[in-house]
């Protein structure tokens, strides 16, 4: 086994959630002012994802202000404390580059439904 991907395997996070584009995701990042130390939330929709072992990144779009702001974080950094997924997204792209020209009721995503014959209530006895 190569020396760099054994290094590679050791850095990698095990805490993240499966998500993918069009998934709306809540990122915390820890932010450092000076001496202190905060996290900061940054909510938006997921316009793409790069796999690849270490170096695996994904962007996520929000509007803030009226202002399209898109922020690419490394999915494996120990400056992310957190990533949780807020609502499925139903899309039928890989990258949602498009949605980057539209705005109001044309840039939302339609939630994704359950599955089909998926039972969420407990099994009858």
């Amino acid at each position: 086994m190569n020396l760099i991907d054994t290094i590679e395997r050791e850095q990698l996070r095990t805490d993240v959630p499966v998500f993918k584009a069009g998934d709306t995701v809540r990122v915390h990042v820890k932010v450092v002012e000076g001496e202190k130390e905060r996290v900061q939330v940054f909510e938006g929709v997921v316009l793409r994802r790069s796999r690849g072992a270490n170096r695996a990144t994904f962007t996520v779009r929000k509007r803030s202000y009226g202002v399209g702001v898109e922020r690419t974080f490394p999915v494996h950094s120990p400056r992310i404390a957190k990533i949780e997924v807020a609502t499925r997204g139903q899309v039928r792209r890989a990258k949602l580059y498009y949605l980057r020209g539209l705005s109001g009721k044309a840039a939302r995503i339609e939630e994704e439904s359950p599955q089909r014959g998926a039972v969420n209530a407990a099994p009858e006895q």
